[in-house]
Order: structure tokens, then C-alpha cells, then sequence
């Protein structure tokens, strides 16, 4: 598995440098952006050439908002109504997106709305073989504004929440961040993160390795002749620390966790990106009475591009330490400081390593299908009970239609398994639909 990884990333890093970059996907996004109402807020320019040079120009912005770096395929598209000044210099716009899934477990449920390999119970319940559910998550509005200043330059901010509280229907914040040419501040996607590198999926918890933590940071991302792009951020910490409360303690976080990314970007939507992160993860000793500060410490490759105009290729891989909270299948549990049972009062920070390899075909800019499959395994260098998750499998085949610009419906297929550390495991299977209109 791990050739094929890195073959994959080989064949997405130089066939699709030397392919015709433009894709189906891209001729989607273009019709998309030609769906908008425009409003102007103090007039509009004179008919002829003048409107229409500032109208490509708006719908470029428009399509900038599909091939930003941290865009992911569940995130929201671009507003259809723009709120336009006569010089060009702010566009705001309001949208938002009415998401419905509906799903069917058998052969034994998962008791969530995620499909996880982590959540699969073992031994399996008989009160809980089959079970079907519904869920409004993902449902979301947001605002956006785009403007030049002859201080600040170009700069957006942007706002979103959707509903995926409490049952998955409590108003939650999602994003809230400004940006100002190169630098970011707010909550956002973390820079470890590359959302553009995941398969599409049906179902809201995607592949089994994961990684979209989202913080509050301080990003500088420059952009050098628009192939390359650096990225670094110091970001709020929000570990997961296994205290047992009688011989470990967590405590409070007093650093920020630090990110890095350098990506190479041949086309809109298509790079190979190498990101990194090292954190502080304090816990105290309450035998020894004592604090202590463990770093942890991860790698992602990612990548994702089309050798071919109907293709697009996806792919991830990480590895580190202390890193688990970050996303994937391990953040289901405190993995990122883990009991040492050799020493009592002493914490961890143990491995892990996780995988994701996906392809998309479209059939038309507006059909299309994919297959994606992915794990993570738990690496810990010291004795763990039994029955802990020691690696999982998730995988799904799907196909999308986007009957409109506006409206969109998917069905999918997953299959999970689970294996603990005695050997015992289990599998789980999904059908899941879903339904989507964004405004």
C-alpha cells in the first residue's frame, strides 16, 4: 500500500503538469459563477464594454471563492446574491445552503450520524443491528465582502455558522476570520489541513485519516508567480490529553500550536502540498507533583490534480506523534498524551499514520462520480488494553448530480472496518443520500 501511495503522488505531481489543465470540474464552476444575481448598491457602469469588462471581473472573484486553499467540496459555493459598488472596490455577498442526509445502517449500526471505523462497537449490539436516520447538519449561512483599500489593499472577511450543535441542530460557528492580502486572522482551516486533497463524500465524516481542525490563528500565506505557496500560522491549541485524574492531570494550555505548509500549484485546484505542525502537550505528574511538557510533532503529503480533463486524483498521508485530536478516526478518543503503564504518573505523546486515496470521473461539468478509500492505524510504543482501536478502514463510492447550478443530490455506499488490539473486529456498511440547495 505504501508504493501505491507514493505512486500515486508521483503520477498527480508530474502527469497532470503535462496534461491539458482544464478539467470538466472547471467548466462546472464556470457556469456556476454565471448564475448570480448582481446588485448594484450605487449604480452601475454604462452598457457596452465597460459592463461587461467589471462583469467578467466580478465572476472571476466569483470563481476565486471555488479555488481558494482551504476550500473543501462540502463547503458552501460562492453567494448567488452580490451586493456590487459602481468602482469595483467592495462586493459583499450573503448565502447559505439547506442540506439534508438521510441514511440506513445494517449488519450491525453505527450510533452516529458519522460514519467512523472508530465508532463501529465491538462486540456488536443485537438491540442495535439496523438502524435509519435522518440529519439537517451542514445546513449553514454565511456572509462574505471583498473590497480594495488604498491602506489595507485587498482584503475579505468572512463569516459562517451552520447547524451541527448539539443533535445536529443547534446554530454553531463554523469560520469567522479577515483576510488582508497575505495574512489571515480569525477561525479558520488550520494550516496543517488541505481540504482541496479529500475525495468527495456523502457522508460529513469523509475519510478515515482526516485532518480539518479548525483554530484560531495568525496565517501568513505569500503566493511566489503564482505556483508556489508558503504558509505559516501559530494557532490556538485544543489537545486531548488522557489524564486518568489520580495519577496524570491535564494542564492548561501556555503555547500555540505552530504550522507550516510549501505547496506547488501547476493549476487552479491542482498542487502537491507538504504541511507540518508542532505543538506543546502539558500534563501534570500528581505522584511526583510534578509538570511536564511532551512535543508533538506531524507530517502531511498531499496532493490533488486531473491527468486527464474527466479525472481528478486525490491523495494524503501523515505521520506523527501527539497529533490525533487534529481529525481522522483517533479524535474520537484522548490520544494525543496517552498512559505509559511501565511508569505510573507518566503521559506520551504515541504515533500514528493514516492514508487516503481517492478519484473522481465526471461524465458531464454536472455528473459525476467517485471511489476513495482510506485508513489509520494507532502506533503506541507501550502495552494499551485490549480492546482499544488499533486500526480502521473506511471507504465509500458515490455519484453526484447538480441538477442546477443551485441544487445538488448524491447517494453513496460506505463500508468500515475496525480491528482492536486482541484481534476482535467488526465491519459496518451505510447507504446514505443527500440533498443540497445553496443560495
Amino acid at each position: 500500500m505504501k508504493r501505491i501511495i507514493v505512486l500515486l503522488f508521483v503520477v498527480i505531481a508530474t502527469v497532470a503538469t503535462f496534461v491539458n489543465a482544464r478539467t470538466l470540474n472547471d467548466d462546472f464552476i464556470d457556469s456556476t459563477a454565471k448564475s448570480h444575481k448582481l446588485i448594484f448598491i450605487d449604480g452601475k457602469p454604462a452598457d457596452g464594454d465597460e459592463l461587461r469588462q467589471y462583469t467578467d471581473s466580478v465572476r472571476q472573484r466569483i470563481a476565486a471563492f471555488y479555488y481558494d486553499q482551504f476550500h473543501h467540496f462540502m463547503d458552501p459555493g460562492a453567494p448567488y446574491f452580490l451586493f456590487l459598488s459602481k468602482d469595483s472596490k467592495l462586493a459583499m455577498g450573503i448565502g447559505g445552503a439547506v442540506r439534508m442526509r438521510a441514511y440506513y445502517d445494517w449488519g450491525g449500526a453505527i450510533p452516529a450520524p458519522g460514519f467512523a471505523p472508530a465508532l463501529i462497537p465491538i462486540p456488536a449490539n443485537p438491540s442495535e443491528m439496523r438502524h435509519f436516520g435522518t440529519t439537517p447538519a451542514g445546513t449553514c449561512l454565511f456572509f462574505r465582502v471583498l473590497g480594495q483599500n488604498k491602506t489595507l489593499g485587498e482584503y475579505q472577511l468572512y463569516i459562517e455558522a451552520d447547524f451541527t450543535g448539539y443533535q445536529s441542530r443547534d446554530f454553531k460557528l463554523k469560520k469567522a476570520y479577515a483576510i488582508i492580502n497575505n495574512l489571515t486572522v480569525g477561525y479558520a482551516a488550520s494550516t496543517f489541513s488541505d481540504p482541496a486533497a479529500i475525495p468527495p463524500t456523502v457522508d460529513a465524516q469523509g475519510p478515515a485519516n482526516k485532518m480539518t481542525p479548525t483554530a484560531v490563528l495568525v496565517r501568513y500565506m505569500p503566493v511566489i508567480k503564482d505556483k508556489w505557496y508558503l504558509a505559516v500560522s501559530a494557532e490556538t491549541p485544543d489537545a486531548a490529553i488522557g489524564a486518568d485524574g489520580k495519577n496524570t492531570s491535564a494542564v492548561s494550555n501556555w503555547l500555540p500550536d505552530f504550522a507550516a505548509f510549501v505547496q506547488y500549484q501547476w493549476a487552479q485546484g491542482q498542487h502537491v502540498r507538504l504541511s507540518g505542525i508542532v505543538r506543546t502537550l502539558s500534563y501534570r505528574d500528581l505522584i511526583n507533583s510534578t509538570n511536564h511538557n511532551k512535543i508533538g510533532r506531524a507530517l502531511q503529503l498531499s496532493a490533488t490534480g486531473s491527468p486527464h480533463r474527466s479525472v481528478t486524483l486525490f491523495a494524503t498521508a501523515n505521520y506523527g506523534h501527539g497529533y490525533a485530536s487534529l481529525g481522522g478516526d483517533l479524535m474520537m478518543g484522548a490520544n494525543d498524551l496517552v498512559a505509559d503503564p511501565s511508569q505510573p504518573g507518566t503521559l506520551y505523546a504515541p504515533a500514528s499514520f493514516g492514508w487516503c486515496l481517492g478519484m473522481k470521473y465526471n461524465f458531464t461539468p454536472s455528473l459525476f462520480a467517485s471511489i476513495s478509500a482510506s485508513q489509520t492505524r494507532f502506533l503506541p510504543s507501550h502495552q494499551v488494553a485490549p480492546d482499544l482501536y488499533k486500526y480502521g478502514i473506511a471507504s465509500a463510492v458515490n455519484v453526484f448530480w447538480n441538477m442546477t447550478p443551485r441544487m445538488q443530490v448524491g447517494a453513496e455506499f460506505d463500508f468500515g472496518y475496525r480491528r482492536n488490539f486482541n484481534g476482535d473486529h467488526r465491519s459496518a456498511k451505510r447507504i446514505g443520500a443527500m440533498c443540497m440547495f445553496s443560495f
